[in-house]
């Protein structure tokens, strides 16, 4: 006989499972006693474990301890308790197979028709700094083995890995007689997936610990849960959904807070996370405008009023429906000056109930929480292509202007360096190739994407909203010809930081001296495909 015969569903598959035997065993409490209360008012058997059976006893509800069932003790400081046939061949006994009826019989093994267990808490652990002994601890072996007996035979056991399923799987059981064939199978790919995810971060945490240091492991793993569904993908007819990392912390933007608005879109995401990271960039009060995935406007401001005030000046035109990421407190005034326009998102540390009260009048704008101003830079930068992924560590190293060099004879003034830092700190967040124009307060022309560097040159020119004299731009990689300089000079461009690494370096230093402009060399350069 055959695996497939020993594990054959019962005649009527669809008839509700009744629950006679229930173990129960649990790191997290949520929700645990009184959905144990109410299984042991319907006459379920409750079996538990350690101090999940303390837990229960301390609330008055009686258990059967597992040892008594196993007849045999925990050992090893409780690494053993549920590792028994008693357990596992209650778990995974069909008993409506002859061959299982015999052997539930034979070796007094009566069927557990519903396992309730959550793991030791091993993600928290290594989260909040384990390592070693401390780490290997918090990996459970007989929960995650107890999950997949159950979830295998979710024919006729119910498995809960989600205290959230209590109440579905009690109000079946309440009014159904039993568990449906529908949320056991339910039931059980949530909990194969909760085993997936688990062994992941454990083989993460190992990969890391025997790397050497080594950025870039032998076997990339990820953990990623279904957070929402979303309201669409890149294009309407194209359906989308966001994932949360497990090991995301608090401050990047999947951890988000809606306070109003219509459902989120893929594109949302993406322009929001742009504008976060670009607004994390800034110090003190800034604004960020993102249009498809590049920054169209960024100012800063001694008031998040004036940041955004100059922002939106810097391309009105771009910043129509526009993704918004402002680096302080939205307030009464602020929400005022955002609702003279037609703009997708406001994300932002906080919002008062002044704000919050403005923005209800356009219910349509979407308002995200979020703590821009001292939030995590982000991990890892990873990109999908055909069959595989391409990883790499983020760009978000902060770059020291001190480490600019002057090459050109005429050295910047004060305002034009800082607004070469400005345009500098833009530049990095935009498609290459960029050209990035600024005065010292605010982005004036914005190159993004083009094929060519002196496209970008004409663009960012063209784009100027502001006037342009005077002002300083900023290029992510070198010039590989005098023409895009010369565009930026005959536009009123006074200085210029860029990387080297030209062939044509000296004659890109001699062209800003033969314009009698500063050129300002960075250490290194800021592709952004």
């Amino acid at each position: 006989m055959n695996e497939t015969d020993l594990t054959s569903s019962p005649p009527d598959a669809d008839a509700p499972v009744a629950v006679g035997r229930a173990l129960l065993s649990v790191s997290n409490r949520e929700g645990l006693e009184p959905f144990a209360r109410a299984l042991a008012a319907l006459g379920v058997e409750l079996v538990s474990t350690g101090g999940t059976a303390k837990f229960l006893a301390e609330n008055g509800i009686a258990t059967t301890k597992a040892e008594e069932i196993t007849e045999f003790p925990e050992i090893f400081g409780g690494r053993v308790k549920t590792l028994h046939p008693r357990i596992f061949g209650g778990l995974l006994g069909n008993p409506d197979d002859a061959l299982h009826a015999r052997d539930f019989a034979a070796q007094n093994i009566r069927p557990i028709e519903l396992l309730a267990v959550n793991l030791y808490p091993f993600e928290e652990a290594i989260a909040s700094g384990a390592r070693g002994r401390a780490a290997i601890e918090k990996i459970d072996v007989g929960g995650p083995a107890m999950i997949r007996a159950a979830a295998k035979n979710h024919a006729h056991v119910a498995v809960i890995v989600d205290p959230a399923d209590y109440p579905v799987v009690l109000a079946e059981i309440q009014t159904l007689g039993g568990t449906s064939a529908a949320t056991r199978e339910r039931l059980a790919a949530k909990a194969f997936a909760r085993t997936a995810l688990y062994d992941s971060a454990i083989a993460g945490f190992f990969s890391r610990e025997t790397s050497g240091g080594d950025p870039f492991p032998q076997t990339l793993l990820f953990a990623f849960e279904k957070q929402a569904a979303l309201r669409y993908g890149e294009n309407p007819h194209q359906q989308a959904a966001v994932y949360r990392d497990r090991s995301a912390v608090p401050g990047e933007l999947v951890l988000y807070r809606q306070l109003q608005g219509k459902e989120l879109s893929f594109n949302n995401l993406l322009d929001a996370d742009s504008a976060v990271r670009l607004a994390r960039d800034f110090r003190g009060c800034a604004a960020v405008i993102v249009k498809h995935n590049n920054p169209c406007g960024a100012a800063v401001g001694e008031s998040v009023l004036e940041a955004f005030g100059r922002a939106f000046a810097s391309d009105p035109l771009a910043a129509f429906g526009g993704i918004i990421a402002i680096r302080g407190t939205v307030d009464g005034a602020v929400a005022s000056l955002v609702l003279q326009h037609f703009v997708e998102a406001v994300v932002a540390d906080d919002f008062t109930a002044e704000a919050k009260a403005a923005f209800e009048k356009k219910p349509n704008i979407r308002l995200l929480q979020l703590p821009v101003s001292n939030g995590p830079s982000g991990g890892p930068d990873w990109k999908r292509i055909g069959g595989g992924l391409l990883l790499q560590e983020a760009d978000d190293a902060s770059d020291d202007p001190a480490a600019w060099r002057v090459l050109s004879q005429r050295r910047p003034l004060a305002i034009e360096r800082a607004a070469c830092e400005l345009a500098w700190t833009v530049a990095r967040r935009v498609k290459s190739n960029a050209i990035v124009i600024a005065n010292a307060r605010q982005t004036v022309g914005i190159g993004a994407g083009q094929m060519s560097r002196v496209d970008s040159c004409r663009l960012a020119a063209m784009k100027a909203n502001l006037p342009i004299t005077g002002c300083s731009a900023a290029s992510d990689a070198f010039f590989p010809f005098r023409d895009g300089l010369d565009i930026l000079a005959d536009a009123g461009v006074t200085a210029v930081v860029a990387p080297g690494g030209s062939i044509r370096d000296a004659e890109i230093v001699a062209a800003a001296d033969d314009r009698k402009m500063a050129f300002l060399l960075a250490p290194r350069r800021h592709f952004r495909h």
